[in-house]
């Protein structure tokens, strides 16, 4: 072994950029609407009912009744992810991994989104949307059996996406935006300096490592665009497409060292260090329809597919000269999310909404699954309900849980040093709760 090779970033690294933008089946948040929320999002790019169609399908936005819209919402996600040690090892195969064998890595987040849209003329609009389309995180103890592949990790980004919408004729409308976004990620793990000394000495003398990084110096910027056709009948089809985004990561890796293993840093390893990583988020495309069987009720479908197998590899470049570029192998595969709901008005201020969905995940197998983000399939059930307080004003609440498929993890550290691979195995057993709320305002 020669200490001055070591890949460092995969220790680090390994997946934990990529897996931690995966919340959901996938890392895209579809929590954009509360009144979306309560169909379980399956109207889409077909709703054009307010103005979280900005995000949705910004041609939605001629369809609205109103001069002047602003929506302002938030949706709460309590997450549970609750972790059973099924044999984890270290990199022998056989010595087991001490530490807490249960953890539930859930943490509550809240995910605000606030949208805009003012008619310019009959045929004319433009909007605004400021949301949080990715994110996520988890945490666990510092003394968990996993440690060595997690503690914390916490993705978030910020997106500003101006838009306009044409009514190009009386049943067609084209929308087109653009997004300016930005990326903050934490990330921290333990590292196994014991394992320098020999077996005997592995797991008796463990380091830490913290990663914080950000793209605030070289903003990223996607586009979206789509259409909406409506039939006499008033129903309606909605396309909408966005583009990948890719970011360029800046940040610092800093490191807890045990004074008997500071023969490492002599070396000069485990120092701190400027990284940087390129990571690119997926594309997009939503095709969704809403039909109205009378004035009362309503029926929709959505399928979205999201291109996750453009995300073959992550590679980690590092400012000290004594480490290599990290590549990490990702396999992760395109998806689909499935989608039906209905909406019933029930008197003149209050509507009633229900959705089912189901949500593929882009994690391929075990092997490729990590600790940073225990992704699998899922399935969602939403209930909502709209009131309309006043004539300019509608509130809006809905509840989504997530069942969540058993979920196995088999997951290899991947390093250039052999002693540091150990391997995580367990199950998660998890679920969501999604509670969302939401305001219109009809400004004019």
């Amino acid at each position: 072994m020669t200490i001055k090779r070591l890949s460092l970033s995969a220790i680090v690294w390994g997946g934990a950029v990529l897996s931690a933008q995966v919340h959901g089946a996938g890392f895209a948040l579809t929590e954009q609407s509360a009144s979306g929320a309560g169909e379980a999002f399956a109207g889409g790019a077909a709703s054009a009912d307010n103005a979280s169609t900005v995000y949705f399908n910004p041609a939605g936005m001629t369809n609205l009744k109103t001069s002047d819209q602003l929506l302002a919402g938030g949706h709460a996600i309590e997450p549970t992810l609750k972790f059973t040690n099924q044999g984890s090892v270290q990199a022998d195969g056989s010595t087991p991994l001490t530490g807490d064998s249960t953890q539930d890595g859930g943490v509550p987040a809240l995910v605000p989104n606030i949208y805009y849209v003012r008619r310019i003329s009959p045929d004319l609009s433009a909007g605004l949307g400021i949301n949080v389309p990715f994110g996520l995180a988890v945490k666990y103890d510092d003394n968990w059996v996993g440690r060595y592949h997690a503690v914390d990790s916490e993705l978030s980004t910020i997106n500003v996406n101006p838009s306009v919408a044409y009514k190009a004729t009386d049943n067609l409308s084209l929308g087109l935006g653009v997004s300016v976004q930005t990326l903050d990620v934490t990330l921290s793990s333990a590292i196994d300096f014991g394992a320098f000394l020999g077996q005997s000495q592995s797991q008796q003398h463990d380091g830490f490592v913290t990663i914080k990084g950000d793209n605030h110096d070289n903003l990223s910027y996607g586009w979206n665009t789509g259409l909406l056709y409506q039939w006499e009948d008033h129903t309606r089809v909605g396309l909408a497409y966005r583009s990948a985004i890719e970011h360029k990561i800046k940040g610092d890796a800093d490191f807890t060292v045990p004074g008997v293993t500071s023969f490492l840093v002599d070396n000069g390893l485990f120092t701190d260090s400027k990284v940087s990583a390129d990571v690119k988020f997926p594309q997009m495309v939503s095709l969704s329809a809403i039909h109205p069987y009378n004035d009362d009720l309503a029926v929709m479908a959505d399928v979205t597919w999201t291109g996750w197998s453009a995300f073959k590899e992550l590679r980690v470049k590092y400012d000290n000269p004594n480490q290599p570029d990290s590549v990490t192998t990702e396999d992760w595969k395109d998806t689909y999310r499935y989608s039906v709901g209905a909406r019933y008005r029930l008197n003149h201020e209050i509507q009633l909404r229900s959705g089912l969905a189901y949500d593929q995940s882009p994690v391929p197998n075990a092997q490729r699954r990590t600790a940073r983000i225990p992704d699998n399939d899922r399935t969602w059930f939403s209930l909502g309900v709209g009131y309309q307080a006043a004539k300019s004003l509608s509130l809006s609440f809905a509840y989504s849980h997530l069942w969540v498929k058993t979920t196995e993890i088999h997951n290899q550290l991947e390093t250039s040093v052999p002693a540091l691979n150990s391997t995580l195995n367990g199950s998660y057993e998890s679920s969501v709760n999604i509670f969302s709320a939401q305001l219109v305002w009809n400004i004019q």
